[in-house]
């Protein structure tokens, strides 16, 4: 039987693209985390801005959630539907609208993947510098409702520092025209910034507006083999004083086991704990040079025991996948993950300090650590025991997550980094965030989304 308020929302959008299929409520319903059981009550694909208006009218009528979903990359369950939400595709709304060259802006809707817009950015001599492993599903919408980082934070920063403008549609159907592409504009309240990084709860982006910079000059990338954790400070000092880093990453024996299992090629004869790969402007054979001799320094100082330099684009690309693959490669295997964050300088204490909790409290689970150095991201991955069962899993990464919460708590740091709040974290947001801030956040929810139609129940609950 038709839902009624389904054929009033046909009725009102008889243009409208809606999907109900139970195979379709499954796939849109979700993202990567796989924990909840997709419920939508049927999937929107608007093609334009003033149907996405015309959606939220309808939703407060009929005050039914709705849940905006982009490549559903997302670890943290924001894009999950539920309990019988919406669901608000933008895949149809993926076109790039124009560019301005003088101010170096490519204006372009939400839906647009990734790597679309790298290659947009390409075709007018330029380049969009957020990257990620998951460029090819990923979408800017999705970027911007986390304030995405990736792998070239180091050098770039994170998303929030490449949008110069957003429209967005808040939760009673009213259009925003956010900055408009200024980049001086002290006038009043930067909203614009408000909607980064808000997860979908404060409004729904419709466009957005995404600066330009200049290509990079050539580059290299280096992998290095570091034998011991408190090395790996060590090698990032030392790059970072001598070379011009785009990017400083590391991940361990465990994830480079899983990639090269997955198929990446081991450039390596020997197993280390750790590996650092890093990426460096190399215009010319001086700065190849000086990258030799920063491994020389390494190596002579025992912080590295081995390394490889690329010698072309494809080894580079190459390099590059024992990086990229890991959530790929350990994706079949369910993992738990916790994306978080602390200051560089705090990285070998906090990791000490975890990695004894991982093994008093996680003996039988295989952890995977990668991540970000060069911005103080980490992410942390528990692999589940093929004779665990889901529930017996989850319930056990629970207890030890708040456990990683309270260390995180003391050193400062945040229990996401870039993949938001959503369903998974809400319960840790007071680890980071203070009573009078999540206060204040709640009211400034009850403004832009008074009827609590916008993404709901992600990253708190209603007070």
């Amino acid at each position: 039987m038709t839902d009624p308020r389904m054929a009033r929302l046909g009725q009102r959008l008889p243009g409208l693209l809606l999907k109900t299929e139970p195979a379709d409520l499954e796939f849109y319903g979700r993202d990567w985390t796989r924990r909840w059981t997709p419920n939508p009550i049927a999937i929107a694909l608007p093609a334009q801005s003033e149907e996405v208006q015309e959606i939220v009218r309808w939703a407060v009528e009929e005050r039914v959630g709705i849940v905006p979903s982009g490549g559903r990359t997302g670890l943290s369950g924001g894009a999950v539907a539920a309990n019988g939400e919406l669901v608000i595709s933008f895949e149809r709304m993926n076109r790039v609208l124009g560019f301005e060259p003088v101010d170096r802006i490519l204006t372009v809707q939400p839906g647009l993947v990734l790597e679309a817009l790298q290659r947009a950015a390409i075709e007018h001599d330029l380049t969009y510098p957020v990257d990620f492993g998951a460029r090819g599903s990923c979408t800017i919408g999705g970027n911007i409702a986390t304030n995405a980082g990736g792998i070239r934070v180091i050098r770039y920063g994170n998303t929030r520092e490449w949008i110069a403008g957003l429209k967005v549609v808040t939760g009673t159907g009213a259009l925003l025209d956010l900055n408009r592409g200024l980049i001086k504009n002290s006038s009043g309240y930067d909203l614009r910034h408000l909607m980064i990084g808000a997860e979908g709860t404060l409004g729904l982006v419709v466009e957005a507006s995404v600066r330009l910079a200049e290509p990079p000059p050539p580059s290299n990338v280096m992998v290095l083999a570091v034998p011991a954790m408190q090395d790996l400070m060590q090698v990032f000092a030392a790059c970072r004083r001598s070379l011009s880093l785009s990017a400083f990453e590391f991940f361990t024996d465990r994830a480079l086991e899983h990639v090269v299992r997955h198929g990446a090629q081991d450039p390596f004869d020997q197993v280390s704990p750790f590996y650092v790969i890093t990426e460096f402007d190399a215009p010319d054979e001086a700065r190849h040079a000086l990258a030799l001799e920063v491994f020389e320094h390494c190596l002579n100082n025992g912080w590295v025991n081995d390394g490889v330099i690329s010698q072309s684009s494809a080894q580079a690309a190459s390099l590059w996948r024992l990086r990229d693959s890991i959530t790929e490669s350990l994706a079949p295997l369910k993992p738990y993950k916790n994306d978080i964050s602390v200051r560089i300088s705090a990285i070998p204490a906090f990791m000490q300090a975890m990695r004894e909790i991982f093994e008093r409290e996680y003996p039988q689970f295989d952890i995977v650590w990668f991540g970000h150095i060069g911005d103080g991201n980490l992410h942390v991955n528990v692999i589940k025991p093929a004779a665990t069962s889901d529930t017996e899993f989850i319930v056990e990464c629970e207890r030890v997550t708040a456990l990683l919460s309270a260390t995180l708590t003391r050193y400062q740091g945040s229990i996401s980094a870039e993949h938001g709040i959503g369903l998974v974290k809400k319960k840790y947001l007071a680890g980071t965030r203070s009573d009078a801030e999540i206060a204040m956040m709640r009211g400034i929810k009850r403004v832009l989304d008074p009827f609590g139609i916008l993404n709901p129940g992600k990253v708190f609950d209603p007070a």
